[in-house]
């Protein structure tokens, strides 16, 4: 039997083409297409630029390879905008659109839609930005059997800053410090707006939480109790740890403010509690830590004089280094966190507009 198949091999290798058959073997490709032409969703712009406040068209169109149409016509178009958290294996729902159904969830609600400039324009389009809206959105779209996806950043102007409570370096939990900087204005920064702060020139030695869980600090300028003094500048990584025992810092995130951020003019220095009532009284609130961050870094605010801010803190804003106010770098200088009820200072309110 070995024997016969092998025969019946080699007569198979050594067959000639028939001669007549010459042209037929040079065309013996067959081009399949399954089921008419495949769905491509494609997104024009992979990174979008924007601010708190603002508003922002997440670019995405669908297409078949083979026709100019959009759509089959057999077949409700589906579109569904989700988006994707640091690991990309979760999704957070933003918005579903079929036919004339409409759905936005969570603190999208209200804030998004459809631009819809063409009958294959699957574009979103986000109002009043918050600073949770940074990220990656994936658009899907789906007819019938077919779907693809296209996955757009947006990326918000801001000012990343490190941050650690009254009670010193290393005393936050996770969860701690999630809360830290919704109070002050910001949310925890991702490894990416770290990474850009760490290029901008943030050099912080205090390892800190960031939004995937990590723990992280940037060195520009290496030295012995940040790494080594013979080590490269870059974002240092502790990797990750439990969420509830673990205690560091944390680097926050904050961008431009709808109001206005002042040092207020007043006769004479101020307790805690009377800084919190000078601000009130001038139709206005404490301001702060992130609103000065954002002031400092976003307006070029300048001041030499320390202020309490809301936290209990003492700060000022130094952009244009001079002698006795940050000479040698331009920075929001710390003083502290003086005892409320003898120290005196001035006080940076801040007041919003409608």
């Amino acid at each position: 039997m070995k024997s016969l198949l092998f025969l019946v091999l080699i007569s198979v290798c050594w067959a000639e083409p028939h001669p007549g058959n010459s042209s037929l073997e040079r065309e013996r490709i067959v081009h399949i297409q399954e089921n008419g032409p495949r769905l491509l969703v494609v997104a024009e712009q992979a990174k979008i630029f924007s601010h708190r406040g603002g508003n922002v068209t997440l670019p995405c169109k669908f297409y078949h390879e083979h026709t100019s149409t959009a759509g089959s016509g057999t077949h409700k178009i589906r579109v569904k905008w989700t988006k994707l958290t640091y690991d990309y294996l979760k999704e957070v729902d933003v918005f579903v659109a079929m036919g004339h159904h409409r759905k936005s969830y969570g603190s999208y609600q209200g804030r998004v839609s459809l631009r819809e400039s063409s009958e294959n324009d699957a574009s979103l389009v986000i109002t009043n930005i918050m600073l949770e809206d940074y990220g990656r959105y994936k658009c899907e779209v789906i007819e019938g059997l077919e779907d693809d996806t296209a996955v757009v950043a947006l990326n918000l102007e801001g000012v990343v800053f490190p941050y650690s409570p009254k009670l010193g370096r290393y005393n936050l939990n996770f969860h701690e410090a999630q809360r830290a900087c919704a109070e002050q204005d910001s949310v925890m920064a991702s490894f990416d707006q770290l990474y850009d702060a760490w290029r901008s020139g943030l050099d912080w030695c205090n390892a800190g939480w960031l939004s995937d869980g990590s723990v992280q600090y940037p060195i520009t300028k290496p030295r012995e109790p940040c790494g080594g003094r013979n080590t490269v500048p870059g974002v240092r990584n502790y990797g990750f740890w439990d969420k509830d025992k673990s205690r560091y810092d944390v680097f926050c995130f904050t961008s431009n403010f709808n109001g206005r951020f002042y040092y207020l003019i007043h006769p004479t220095k101020l307790t805690y509690d009377e800084a919190v009532q000078a601000c009130l009284k001038d139709g206005s609130q404490i301001a702060k830590v992130g609103q000065i961050f954002a002031a400092w870094k976003l307006l070029g605010y300048d001041r030499c004089d320390a202020g309490w801010l809301a936290d209990g803190s003492v700060r000022y804003p130094i952009s244009r280094p001079r002698k006795r106010c940050s000479p040698s770098e331009a920075a929001v200088r710390f003083v502290g966190f003086p005892d409320k009820k003898h120290k005196l200072y001035g006080v940076y309110c801040f007041r919003a507009y409608n």
